[in-house]
């Protein structure tokens, strides 16, 4: 075991000038030895240590990760946070109602006693890293069977967490890396208090909506602003009006420089998910069934929620974070597919799998480890793709749709329970969470959109998932409402006790467990359920299959090309990417410039459509040439392109000089390079951010929330 992964330390830190430096969401821990050396060539001026260091105050401790999804990062010596406008926008939309439609008209704190707190919203700070691949993979063998090995891998995790967490306030994370051929301890503080302090109105922070997403030019000033809040000692603490802004560790200046073509830029967060490994089976199945499939999924939710938000200020503001989640990866997948096909990311992919069969048919040690693994992973896709349409509409049509099937599976935990003592203090504790739950889910509910939305969610999945793979209990209800979901959904709607807040609080006051078996919303989810598990079970040993397998093809790629550094696939784990700020050619004929300024944004106004409203006032600075200290060349710079290597989970993520100053907040990538996921392209790959001097311009002429700006340490 011990030579396996010596072999793989030699594939991870093996630095060859040829490697594409621009590609990598890199690990910090090893910055000196992967890539340092081409930063300074690109205009890095910082220390590595000023960048990562366990000991003393650096650069990764001004970086957090902002809820469950996105990056922030702090700017001011009293815990001040920016994002993105599109990361802060469910904790808006939740403080949001007709009367203060924060959505629309912006919300700013001009005092730290306005600042609005957000309950399970927190900031979450690195404290160090290191690689227990050897704690982790103990008693780990060649000869396991996927699922002990599996098993062994959790038992070992499980047992290193607990020992680290006693008599800790740290959180503690393991993560693989390279498909299981490595695992990170990830050491983490955690902040539960964290208020909102400042948005723009979404004219401004989310200008362009749909059309302008994933698109570039850019004119989207996409920031919010919150506050990191500590116990008096400085420590995590649950709200409290007692609590106090935190003191960081660092936080970021910012400039107001400005960049220029070539400049070093760098990004540190949180990237979601990369599959750079992919083999040409998963392209394939992405092209063909995947990424069309949630496209179909998440067009028949929108129309719904589009038609009904357009006809209802108050139904508008209840759907609005439902509807941008929904919406931003809805494009994604339409842009993604058209790239991998564009790009021929398959026969890229295939060239890599027939060079890397070459390479193992050379050497009889690699054919005796390797010898079946392009083999065994077309045999695990051919069963596996079997239930694809299976898996995407089920989880995008039915549990991404209404809210009705959420409630029926929170009320699984309460049936567990009455299972075992229907009078236990128990029940009582799961009944007042639960209503707790209710309550927020139903704030953001309005019951006929969510009749629509459980019909339409029925319809498309009936119409897309292989007969032979649905529920019978589905289908026979199906054919005795003449497929008819319209008239399925209003029945449901009509006669469950899941469908408003005032009779799931009767039931929770007194719980049944025959009424809940017996909710016509409840059997339905469990049929769906329970078919799901029931048929995506039929493949459980092709999926062990398909691990072992891409976890051996990852491994021997990395060995065959032994003179490359390589950067793990981006899995919610902090990383740095970097690299310069660069135009780039689309197409023939067509120059994209590197930047964007507030002209044009005023010359995008249209009157006729919502996306592209622009404020009167910020009409009004605009001609009156009113920018402060915040323009260049007679007007404000807007956004900014780098071949930085991002991904969701970057959104909010600071964009930094070689000095280690604030220019900009990445908030999004480009149409031509949707592929970036799955193929690095370094010719069209971009990362948009909205230039920090826009931000500044927006908080300070446009908010009048100078208070803010005083916060900041602002470089000249």
């Amino acid at each position: 075991m011990k030579k396996i992964f010596l072999l793989l330390l030699v594939g991870i830190f093996a630095f060859s000038p040829l490697a594409r430096a621009d590609e990598g969401m890199w690990l910090l821990m090893y910055l000196d030895k992967q890539t340092y050396k081409d930063m300074k060539a690109k205009g890095l001026k910082l220390t590595s240590k000023q960048i990562y260091d366990i000991n003393n105050a650096c650069l990764k401790d001004a970086i957090i990760q902002f809820g469950r999804g996105c990056t922030g990062e702090i700017v001011s010596d009293q815990g001040l946070v920016l994002t993105n406008h599109h990361c802060g926008y469910p904790q808006i939309q939740q403080h949001s109602s007709v009367d203060h439609d924060y959505l629309s008209n912006g919300f700013w704190a001009y005092s730290k006693d306005q600042e609005l707190p957000n309950p399970g919203l927190t900031a979450k700070f690195l404290v160090k890293m290191e690689d227990v691949s050897d704690k982790i993979l103990a008693g780990v063998t060649n000869d396991m069977t996927e699922a002990d090995r599996s098993a062994k891998v959790k038992e070992n995790s499980t047992a290193l967490r607990t020992k680290l967490s006693e008599n800790s306030d740290y959180v503690y994370e393991i993560s693989t890396m390279f498909n299981g051929n490595q695992y990170i301890l990830f050491v983490y503080q955690v902040y539960e208090d964290v208020r909102l302090v400042g948005a723009p109105p979404s004219s401004i922070g989310k200008f362009g909506s749909d059309t302008d997403n994933w698109m570039w030019p850019r004119h989207t000033c996409d920031f919010s602003v919150f506050r990191v809040y500590a116990d008096k000692d400085g420590k995590p603490a649950k709200y409290s009006k007692d609590n106090v802004p935190l003191k960081p560790k660092h936080y970021l200046p910012i400039s107001l420089k400005g960049l220029k073509p070539n400049d070093f830029v760098m990004v540190m967060g949180f990237p979601g998910t990369t599959d750079r490994f992919m083999t040409s089976e998963g392209v394939e199945q992405a092209i063909d069934v995947y990424n069309p499939s949630v496209v179909t999924a998440r067009t028949a939710l929108r129309n719904v929620m589009d038609a009904d938000m357009k006809a209802d200020a108050r139904v508008r503001i209840q759907y609005a974070t439902k509807f941008a989640q929904l919406s931003n990866y809805w494009k994604y997948y339409i842009g993604q597919t058209k790239c991998l096909k564009d790009l021929n990311v398959y026969g890229e992919k295939k060239d890599l799998e027939n060079r890397l069969a070459a390479w193992i048919e050379k050497d009889p040690k690699r054919k005796a480890e390797y010898g079946t693994v392009l083999d065994d992973l077309q045999k695990a896709y051919s069963v596996i793709n079997k239930y694809d349409y299976l898996r995407v509409f089920t989880n995008e049509a039915i549990f991404r749709g209404a809210a009705v099937f959420d409630v029926a599976l929170y009320m699984n935990a309460l049936l567990d329970e009455l299972n075992e003592n229907s009078k236990s203090d128990d029940v009582k504790k799961i009944t007042e969470k639960l209503k707790g739950i209710f309550a927020d889910t139903f704030k953001d509910c309005n019951t006929e959109t969510e009749q629509k939305l459980l019909a339409a969610g029925l319809d498309v999945y009936f119409r897309n998932v292989p007969i032979e793979q649905q529920s019978q209990e589905f289908l026979d209800n199906a054919f005795k409402n003449h497929y008819d979901f319209n008239s399925i959904a209003a029945n449901i709607f009509k006669t469950s006790q899941f469908v408003s807040l005032e009779k799931l609080n009767a039931l929770l006051d007194e719980p049944n467990k025959d009424k809940i078996e017996k909710d016509p919303a409840y059997i339905l989810t469990m049929q769906l359920l329970n078919n799901y598990r029931a048929k995506m079970g039929l493949a459980k040993d092709e999926r062990n299959d398909l691990n072992r397998a891409e976890r051996l093809f990852v491994k021997a790629v990395m060995e065959m090309e032994s003179n490359k550094n390589f950067a793990p696939d981006a899995n919610l784990t902090i990383r740095y990417t970097y690299g310069q700020v660069k135009s780039y050619d689309p197409k023939d004929g067509v120059t994209y410039k590197y930047y964007t300024t507030l002209d044009g944004v005023i010359a995008k106004k249209d009157t006729t459509s919502w996306e592209f409203n622009v404020p009167q006032k910020l009409q009004d600075l605009y001609k009156a040439k009113d920018f402060g200290q915040y323009a260049e060349n007679g007007t404000v710079p807007v956004a900014f392109i780098s071949n930085l290597d991002i991904t969701g989970g970057n959104s909010g993520s600071p964009t930094i000089n070689g000095k280690g100053e604030l220019v900009g907040i990445a908030f999004d990538g480009n149409w031509e390079a949707m592929s970036g996921n799955i193929a690095f392209d370094p010719d069209l790959q971009r990362c948009i951010s909205v230039d920090i001097r826009y931000v500044l311009f927006i908080i300070d002429k446009f908010a009048g929330a100078k208070n803010l700006i005083d916060e900041m340490k602002i470089v000249k």
